[in-house]
């Protein structure tokens, strides 16, 4: 998490969504800088209303406005998929070596989530609050040129960006009954992508 607070704005951690290069090429220019652990680091919407939204309103009388990223959710799986297969994951329980693309996203599916496919869901890290706590601004990690002129917009000159935390490439192939299945039984995490201007 980045809070720019003269600009009024934060920056959601969403995982696996090329945050950690925002956060090392932005961090010099942030006030704030919540980089560990991963439990703040990445705070989804509900934890930021919970713990940081009162600080900041109640401490400063500011209200922040929000900014984060959404990966198309089978790149998404994919990535998870791939950051898992890493040669220093071997021999952990959540290591996706011996498990197909296909099998890890059908076990992402199960009501019990192997621990392998236990990785959470970028529409309950982004799920407005009661209270009307939601993210100001959305972007498409497709899109990085619209992100980046917004930053620039918002922020000033934007340093360059290097791609950082990255999985090795490999094939990510899923059956069509997988797909479909994961779009309909995840269905919010499709709607919520659309739905980004």
């Amino acid at each position: 998490m980045l809070v720019f607070y003269k600009e009024r704005l934060v920056l959601l951690s969403v995982p696996k969504t090329g945050t950690t290069a925002l956060q090392s090429a932005l961090r010099d220019r942030a006030d704030i800088v919540i980089a560990d652990p991963p439990e703040l680091k990445h705070a989804p919407v509900y934890r930021y209303n919970r713990f940081f939204r009162p600080m900041f309103e109640k401490a400063c009388n500011v209200e922040m406005e929000t900014l984060a990223v959404m990966r198309e959710p089978v790149s998404w799986l994919g990535s998870w998929y791939r950051y898992r297969s890493r040669p220093f994951m071997t021999g952990k329980a959540n290591a996706t070596h011996d498990v197909s693309f296909d099998d890890f996203v059908r076990a992402y599916l199960r009501g019990n989530r192997p621990g392998f496919a236990n990785v959470g869901s970028q529409a309950k890290f982004l799920e407005p609050r009661p209270n009307g706590t939601t993210v100001t601004h959305m972007f498409r990690y497709e899109e990085p040129k619209r992100l980046a002129g917004f930053l620039t917009e918002r922020l000033g000159a934007m340093p360059a960006l290097n791609r950082e935390n990255v999985s090795p490439e490999m094939d990510l192939d899923l059956s069509g009954d997988t797909e479909q299945r994961y779009r309909r039984k995840c269905s919010e995490e499709f709607a919520l992508y659309d739905s980004i201007a």
